[in-house]
């Protein structure tokens, strides 16, 4: 049995907890707010869960792995985090191939780009995120190898322990720093930060009932880099561009009116003007400065960093996880 200490109760803090308790691990959950913090990166009424990678068998293999371990985490907690939507995405249509080919006027409140159609992931969907962070606080709270540790701010990390401002010292075998985009302020590893607009949106009463059983769309506006995520569940409506992600050096908020302005004129829905902008987040990621992509950290035997790397991150954290227990248990 290992003493574990993990900084940060987002999506991957909480998953770390989770399965390092089921392995027989006692785990310390720390948070700068309160768990489930929503103010954390992974915060979110939503997020995508897709599996096909049309042209990568390796990834589309590997999402398939996370849904599945997303599912047992469904067993687990006793709550349905889950929307099995699918996802589709506009595609070129000689590429198309074999995929599932959805046609666009299936979906006539969406807006295709020119010469595209859409391109089907049955099994994909939509993670309810709020819901799991909850469920995972609730579990976490009532297991008996798990402390959790609101209001909790770390002031400094190294291999094996963790300082917090109020002075107090936390040891641990292994400390895992998953403090979304503020990982980089306590152990220093290298990371470019993004920031991304996402818009929520009400669509018409008249249209309501549509959107519910709706699946999540990818590949649209004007450069094909906008998607949108369906209402249901008590959600909204939610749409997003790569276009109004941009580069930033802190996590500090700057003027986001014009960054949600471009995103309504990106022609992503039908009739646009008829949805109540009901709110706008910024999210904050970090990523490899030389790939652009998620980033796992194994500093060292006692120290592993994960900063927050978007939406895929989320429904990959199972996956990441996996790597660090597996890589625990090996070395004992």
């Amino acid at each position: 049995m290992s003493s574990i200490v993990v900084v940060g109760a987002g999506v991957t803090g909480m998953v770390t907890a989770i399965e390092c308790a089921r392995a027989g691990h006692r785990v310390t959950l720390l948070d700068r707010g309160p768990i489930p913090n929503p103010a954390a990166t992974s915060a979110d009424q939503h997020r995508a869960l897709r599996v096909q990678r049309p042209g990568d068998p390796v990834m589309t293999a590997q999402m398939a792995d996370a849904r599945r371990r997303w599912l047992a985490l469904e067993s687990l907690l006793g709550t349905r985090f889950f929307r099995q939507v699918g996802i589709v995405t506009a595609w070129p249509l000689p590429e198309t191939g074999s995929l599932t080919v959805v046609d666009p006027e299936k979906l006539p409140h969406v807006r295709f780009p020119a010469g595209t159609v859409g391109v089907l992931d049955a099994d994909a969907g939509v993670l309810l995120a709020d819901r799991f962070l909850d469920a995972a606080a609730a579990w976490l709270k009532s297991h008996p190898m798990v402390t959790v540790r609101p209001e909790s701010t770390v002031k400094f990390v190294a291999e094996h322990w963790v300082s917090l401002v109020d002075g107090t010292a936390l040891g641990a075998d292994v400390v895992v720093v998953a403090a979304g985009p503020w990982s980089r302020e306590l152990v220093d590893v290298p990371v470019t930060l993004y920031r991304q607009t996402m818009v929520y949106l009400r669509p018409p009463a008249d249209l309501a009932a549509w959107w519910e059983h709706a699946p999540g769309v990818g590949g649209l506006g004007a450069d094909c880099r906008a998607w949108l995520l369906p209402p249901g569940d008590g959600t909204l409506l939610k749409i997003s561009s790569d276009l109004v992600c941009r580069h930033v050096e802190s996590t500090v908020a700057g003027d986001s009116k014009h960054w949600i302005d471009r995103l309504l004129t990106e022609p992503i829905l039908s009739e646009m003007e008829r949805y109540q902008v009901v709110a706008a987040k910024e999210c904050h990621y970090a990523a490899d400065p030389d790939t652009g992509g998620a980033l796992l950290n194994h500093v060292g035997p006692g120290l592993w960093v994960r900063p927050a790397c978007g939406g895929s991150g989320f429904a990959a954290a199972p996956l990441v996880v996996h790597t660090i227990v597996e890589a625990m248990e090996a070395t004992g």
